[in-house]
């Protein structure tokens, strides 16, 4: 079987860099952060830079945990501005690495199968990757980290553990160096994978290291943790059977759309069916436009933090695969009247359409007005058609107005954040 040579790279605090080069600073001495201050002070920070880090201040921490001592530069977030940069990053990479051998891991971080390309361009792997992240800042002004390994998981560990203390931001391990350099590394969390309740979990055991992993007792391991052991043995050897190949050949058993979203306030019970109403017509107008139908719903209501109650959760199902809003909104509405009490407040809404399947393997049942729903499905296409001409939020609903409604703040962003491109 022939060893392949992976690349792992990571733009570092992708979002405050891109702000940085965006104002003519430099990432790694200069402090901003990445925040909406219009919010409260408890909003969290997308990213800070490494300059902001060297002085204490964790990634992805709230407003009002930053020490009052340090000035900083407070940065809007742009999330259309990043996606740019990203698409443009990548066509970088597009130049040394076919897209057949790219991994997008997310949207500051991909693996690359460089197995086939080092002869091809005579360089060793570190030569490639110091080639293709010199390029990045070159280009761009965006500091990145690269990691290059024998499999994606060392290679994913180099990046994590080895390269981002290499005085050249590059790391590389095989299976012997990892067991040299790493067994013995602690915390466990560092390494991909291991979360803190499993790595809580492992030191009520004793184990404290990879090396405990490797040398542990893997009946026991599977007894604490079932099929999920696997890899954590695997892990703790150094091992990684998949490749970028069969990642790009996985198809999943099923599909599902979903949408989710954690509401600025606390809600009470009658805006909470409105919020949920809207979520399910955007997301019938999804499956309209991918051409997809559904016959079951998954309802997720999440309480205000301060009631400290379990959520209120549930499924729907219907007779027939449908996309229609007629038939959907409804359903989820007394879905919701049905699993949520009405004296708690809302915080938190997630909806998922399950099992969804393509729409030409559709078929009316004879209890269906198959007239009306083919009405109804015209007007959806042109409400589709002239959102994707003039902007999401060139045509609305009634309830899209009422005051407490948030499609239309929705329709302007991205993840939730600002796209930096309000319409």
């Amino acid at each position: 079987m022939k060893e392949h040579i992976y690349i792992c790279i990571d733009l570092k605090s992708f979002y405050a860099s891109v702000e940085c080069a965006q104002r003519g600073l430099d990432a790694m001495t200069a402090n901003l952060v990445v925040a909406d201050m219009s919010r409260t002070e408890k909003t969290i920070c997308l990213a800070v830079t490494p300059a902001m880090k060297a002085l204490g201040v964790r990634n992805r921490c709230r407003i009002f945990e930053i020490p009052s001592h340090i000035k900083y530069i407070a940065a809007v977030p742009r999330m259309q501005l990043y996606i740019d940069y990203a698409a443009e990053i990548y066509s970088i990479y597009l130049k040394y690495i076919s897209k057949d051998d790219i991994h997008v891991y997310s949207i500051d971080e991909v693996f690359m199968d460089v197995t086939d390309y080092l002869d091809m361009y005579n360089l060793s792997a570190r030569q490639l990757g110091q080639t293709i992240i010199g390029e990045i800042y070159d280009k761009l002004k965006i500091h990145a980290v690269c990691g290059i390994g024998s499999n994606l998981y060392l290679a994913k560990v180099a990046l994590d553990i080895t390269a981002k203390h290499a005085s050249d931001f590059v790391g590389e391990l095989t299976e012997e160096s990892y067991r040299q350099s790493l067994w013995d590394h602690r915390p466990l969390t560092d390494f991909w994978r291991i979360g803190a309740g499993t790595a809580k979990r492992l030191a009520s055991y004793g184990i404290l290291t990879m090396r405990d992993i490797a040398q542990a007792d893997e009946d026991f391991l599977y007894h604490l943790f079932g099929i999920d052991a696997e890899l954590l043995i695997d892990h703790a050897w150094g091992r990684e059977p998949v490749t970028i190949a069969d990642i790009k050949s996985y198809k999943p058993g099923f599909n599902c759309l979903s949408s989710g979203q954690v509401l600025p306030f606390d809600y009470p019970f009658e805006d909470g069916r409105l919020i949920v109403k809207e979520m399910m017509d955007l997301l019938c107008l999804d499956l309209v436009a991918k051409q997809l139908v559904t016959k079951s719903i998954t309802l997720y209501v999440g309480y205000s933090n301060r009631l400290n109650v379990p959520s209120a959760h549930g499924s729907v199902s219907l007779d027939d695969e449908t996309n229609s809003d007629l038939l959907l909104i409804p359903a989820v509405a007394s879905l919701y009247e049905k699993i949520v009490n009405p004296h708690y407040t809302i915080k938190r809404v997630n909806i998922s359409c399950n099992h969804v399947v393509p729409e030409e393997y559709h078929q009316y049942s004879f209890f269906t007005d198959a007239e009306e729903l083919a009405k109804n499905r015209r007007m959806q296409e042109a409400v589709i058609s002239i959102k994707n001409k003039f902007g999401k939020n060139a045509i609305l609903k009634g309830m899209n107005l009422e005051e407490h409604a948030t499609t239309r703040e929705r329709n302007t962003q991205i993840g939730g954040h600002r796209s930096g491109k309000e319409t």
